[in-house]
This record gives C-alpha cells, structure tokens and sequence, in this order.
C-alpha cells in the first residue's frame, strides 16, 4: 500500500506527468511544453532531473521549422515506475492453491520454485557462508528487497526491514518458504526462516555456519 501510494504521488507531479506523457512514445521540448502548459526552460529542467535519475534519454532528433529538436524517451529503469497487477496475480494463484493442494504439498510447491529462482540466477556456491550470504542478498535486493547482513549468537543472518514479496506475505504467510528455499539453496546451507509477519513484513533468515 505504502509504494502504491508513493507512486499516486509521483504520477501526480511534473516530472511524473512527464514520465506518464512518454510512456510507449517519444516527445520534443516543444510537444511537453504544449501538453504540459510549462515554460521551455521548466520542462528541460524536470528533463534534466529525469536523465540524471535514469528515467529518460535522449532518443534522436526530429525536423523543425527552424532547427532541429530533440527527442526523448523512457529508458527501461522507468517502467518500474507504473503499476504492476503481480501481486494480485500471485495471491490469486496461491489462493487457488491453497483450496486444491494440502498444506505439505504447497509448502513443497513454493519451496522448489524457490530453488528454481536461485538456479536460474546462477549464482555459484564459492567462499565461505559469508561471501554466499552476500550473493543472496544480491538477489533478494534484485527481487526488490533492502536487506543487510549481521552476525548475531554465532549465526550470519539476513535481515530486511522491507520485504520483497510483502504484498503476498500479508495474506499468505507461506510464501516466506520460497524466500527461505532461495536463500538456502543460494549460500548451500540450512537456513531458517524467522520473517517477522506481525505488520508490515520483515524478512530475517538465520544461515547456520558450515563450511
């Protein structure tokens, strides 16, 4: 909820109607200027802003009456921006599930799609339980997390004050197995999952040492 709200936010500001106004498309200075109402010189400042974020480029130049103008476009770090229906699309899977399979069975489900996804990020079993735990990391913040690393009883453990996969965790606590299967599979060692479920969702997974 918190992120949908942001990006309302977003949308709602100069810059964002510029990124809405560029979506699947190319526009000039002179074309935002005109669907925007703004000055030449305020439009090539939020442009300025965007480029400098990652979310728009300079696409070609078009034939003018005087001089030629510049193009641009998203560059694909934008697409982020807008809404996904995923999560949607997921709990309604899981839900699905959960009515046709025993509990065994979907706990099992989630956690060999869990080592799928480590698979397919092919990230290799090298150094010791540290150095793995940093690769999972990785792929956690790629999935969309902000997790952090720390050493606590003698155990290394992951640690998230934002969960990945929240918007799921919420109303389906199970989905925390795929994370912990991912992140197993990923460091090649047992892992525990110990995800605080009480608000907003927060990740913690406890790696046990081996060598």
């Amino acid at each position: 909820m918190q992120k949908t709200k942001l990006g309302e936010r977003f949308f709602e500001s100069t810059r964002g109607r510029i990124v809405k106004l560029l979506r699947g498309t190319t526009a000039t200075v002179n074309e935002l200027m005109e669907s925007l109402g703004l000055t030449d010189n305020a439009v090539r400042a939020h442009l300025l802003a965007l480029e400098r974020d990652g979310l728009v480029k300079q696409s070609g130049v078009q034939r003018g009456f005087r001089k030629p103008h510049f193009a641009y476009e998203l560059t694909p770090d934008a697409e982020h921006l807008f809404p996904k229906a995923y999560d949607t699309l997921l709990n309604q899977f899981i839900a699905v599930l959960k009515d046709r399979l025993t509990p065994e069975v979907l706990e099992n489900v989630l956690r060999e799609v869990g080592r799928s996804l480590a698979a397919e990020k092919s990230v290799k079993q090298r150094g010791g339980v540290e150095v793995r735990a940093q690769n999972a990391l990785k792929v956690l913040e790629a999935l969309g997390g902000a997790a952090r690393i720390e050493k606590k009883d003698g155990k290394v453990v992951i640690r998230s004050e934002g969960c990945p996969l929240a918007a799921s965790v919420s109303e389906h606590p199970e989905v925390c197995r795929l994370a912990e299967s991912l992140v197993a599979e990923i460091v090649g060692a047992p892992v525990q999952e110990r995800c605080d479920r009480s608000g907003s969702p927060r990740c913690r997974f406890e790696i046990s040492r081996v060598s």
